[in-house]
């Protein structure tokens, strides 16, 4: 893939900044009496990779004027070695805007993590191409890839124009565009057309586009196999058919990936990934993997997935330090990973997990 080569970022991330609320002691959320706090969106859980390494990111979101909250954001952010850009709303009093809180705690052995997501009032439902210098960004500046997820885009009406101005103005300055479809059946409710319109435009400005079966065809309206299906087998059949049709639907788009889990236990998960590009599959077959938390793996494979492209990488390699990548964020109790150097990823992926002195 041939991405800008005088772009100021290597990753440009839109997206809605929240605050997870997870309990202690891998304890469920009835019964536990203490809570940690954390920083969290699923795309810039994506960026996480490619900041820690070295690469330079850069945050497009909204905040709260004079909230805490949006203090504790953009200081985690800043440690995280991400740059961040956006408008400060007035809060609107005690019925105003806030950012989205998720409650999850990471589940244990056979009790199953659980996510209760509080967005109402989010103040990311404001997000507006006319509140970022777009030309500015992508033009004078410029990106290598922007990211974006279906999250974002099926927020509200207005994210999802904010998303379509943003895959638009990127690729006439040069980005590759990057989606994640991230159907939430929750958030398409009484908005199918609406949606389903958005995300194929968006989709015909992709260079990159990530999701399983059922994301393709909830999503895009493309129709494929019965999604799932009985085993990992029939996943990986499944989507390397439903990519068959995309491309023809999409052929602007150069790389598509899916992750692949198959939960044995809260702690136990098979864990695999595939790509396509340059009209070949390339597989990682499950393997064992142990969970600390797995709130974030998808994200980070996506986000391993993107550094590798950056970097130039081949996509089996691409493929290879994606799926490590994803490994590795579920032994971090953060959504995101936290990587020390490339070498600790690739040590995942080689079943290395020897002491390093």
């Amino acid at each position: 893939m041939k991405l800008r080569e005088d772009a100021k970022w290597s990753l440009v991330i839109p997206t809605s900044m929240g605050i997870r609320i997870c309990p202690e002691d891998a304890q469920p959320v009835q019964t536990a009496s203490r809570f940690s706090m954390q920083v969290t969106s699923a795309e810039s859980n994506v960026g996480s990779i490619s900041s820690y390494l070295g690469e330079p990111v850069k945050i497009l979101t909204n905040f709260v004027q004079g909230s805490p909250i949006s203090m504790m954001i953009k200081s985690n952010l800043a440690s995280r070695f991400m740059a961040v850009e956006g408008p400060e709303l007035p809060q609107g009093g005690a019925w105003g805007y806030r950012h989205q809180f998720n409650i999850a705690d990471s589940g244990y052995g056979n009790r199953g993590a659980r996510v209760w997501n509080d967005r109402a009032g989010e103040v990311g439902l404001q997000l507006d191409a006319k509140d970022f210098d777009l030309d500015r960004i992508f033009g004078d500046e410029g990106a290598k890839i922007v990211h974006m997820s279906g999250l974002i885009a099926a927020l509200s009406p207005k994210t999802l124009q904010f998303c379509l101005d943003v895959a638009h103005a990127a690729k006439a300055h040069g980005a590759a565009v990057s989606f994640d479809l991230n159907f939430r059946a929750s958030f398409w409710k009484g908005r199918e057309e609406e949606l389903r319109a958005g995300f194929t435009e968006i989709a015909n400005n992709c260079s990159i586009l990530i999701g399983n079966e059922e994301d393709f065809q909830l999503a895009l309206g493309l129709e494929g196999p019965d999604a799932g299906g009985k085993g990992i087998g029939a996943k990986i059949e499944g989507f390397k058919a439903m990519i068959n049709t995309a491309h023809e639907r999409f052929p602007g788009v150069e790389v598509f990936a899916t992750t692949l889990r198959e939960v044995v236990n809260a702690n136990h998960h098979l864990w695999g990934a595939i790509l396509w590009a340059d009209g070949e599959f390339h597989v990682v077959e499950p393997r064992d993997i142990g969970v600390l938390d797995r709130i974030g793996g998808g994200d980070s494979t996506v986000g391993g997935i993107l550094y590798g492209l950056i970097n130039g990488w081949d996509p089996e390699k691409c493929l290879h330090f994606g799926w490590a990548s994803g490994a590795i964020t579920t032994t971090f109790l953060t959504d995101y990973a936290a990587p020390a150097d490339e070498e600790q990823i690739w040590s995942v992926w080689e079943g290395n997990a020897r002491i390093k002195r």
